[in-house]
């Protein structure tokens, strides 16, 4: 028999072994070495002041039996400064599943944050918006870049992890595509005949057990999916010499301008709080942190 000592607390640095271990039973297809990849670049990560580095855990008579990863990051929505938090990978052992509301009231208990649900299963569709979680995207669209035309004059540059300058971009801009870079996503620069730098950051789809590379990538962020559409000719072709020919972005119908496909069967995004997500803008979430 259970008995009633269950506590809800913040993840600390001590507790990355276990919480490891802990979503490993959880997530089936995903390893320890992932897992433990994805807290460490959370330990070192830059965070808002006053928000917890990792998230919060149930543990019972010490042992953690369920987890929700947070991660906090700063955004500017309509010229202010805010926070939004990714809900991230909520695992509770089935012994335990009576507590986990306790851990998801704790963990939204925020009301100047802006909360993200991004990977959820399909199925929790209606439970998320019972929570009151509203979608701000509603699937993804499947884009041949190498379609689009090229515009005259457009060239390509890589980001290098290291990269402290770019012209035409600001240091925040460079900052975030030099960071991504070292996450493992492909940062860019579009250079427009007049001069003009675009910045964008794409991630290589997940290769599952068995399977040969995927030929695609995610859009992970751009300023505006309409510099995605100016630039799909020449990145698709940058691409192409990576082995890649499609990319994924997040989407509430077919993106005009775009040769693809677009589906409301994956890819439904929520959020909670004061301020409606953009949509090409996932750095720093799970996707990123943790990987594909």
């Amino acid at each position: 028999m259970i008995t009633q000592t269950i506590r809800c607390r913040e993840i600390s640095a001590t507790d990355i072994d276990a919480v490891a271990e802990l979503l490993t039973r959880g997530f089936a297809g995903r390893s320890r070495d992932y897992w433990m990849q994805g807290l460490r670049r959370q330990a070192a990560r830059e965070i808002p002041n006053g928000y917890p580095r990792f998230g919060f855990m149930l543990h019972h008579d010490g042992v953690p039996v369920g987890v929700l990863l947070l991660l906090y990051s700063s955004r500017i929505t309509a010229a202010e400064p805010t926070i939004q938090c990714n809900l991230s990978s909520w695992y509770v052992e089935p012994a335990f599943r009576n507590y986990a509301p306790l851990l998801t009231r704790i963990a939204q208990k925020n009301k100047e944050v802006t909360y993200l649900n991004i990977s959820p299963a399909t199925w929790t569709w209606p439970i998320i918006e019972a929570q009151g979680f509203t979608p701000y995207c509603s699937g993804l669209f499947v884009s041949l870049p190498a379609l689009s035309r090229v515009t005259s004059g457009m060239t390509v540059e890589t980001v290098v992890p290291d990269v402290t300058a770019i012209e035409g971009l600001s240091d925040t801009e460079v900052e975030l595509l030099a960071r991504h870079a070292r996450y493992g996503c492909l940062s860019l620069v579009c250079r427009t005949a007049t001069g003009g730098a675009l910045p964008f950051v794409l991630l290589p789809v997940r290769i599952r057990r068995g399977w040969i590379a995927p030929p695609a990538m995610q859009l992970i962020y751009c300023r505006d999916v309409a510099e995605y559409v100016q630039c799909a000719g020449a990145i698709g072709r940058a691409l192409i010499r990576r082995g890649k020919i499609a990319v994924i972005l997040d989407s509430n119908g077919p993106v005009p301008g775009l040769a693809g496909v677009y589906s409301s069967a994956r890819g439904r995004k929520y959020f909670k709080g004061p301020y409606r997500p953009r949509l090409a803008d996932l750095t720093d979430t799970e996707f990123v942190l943790y990987g594909p």
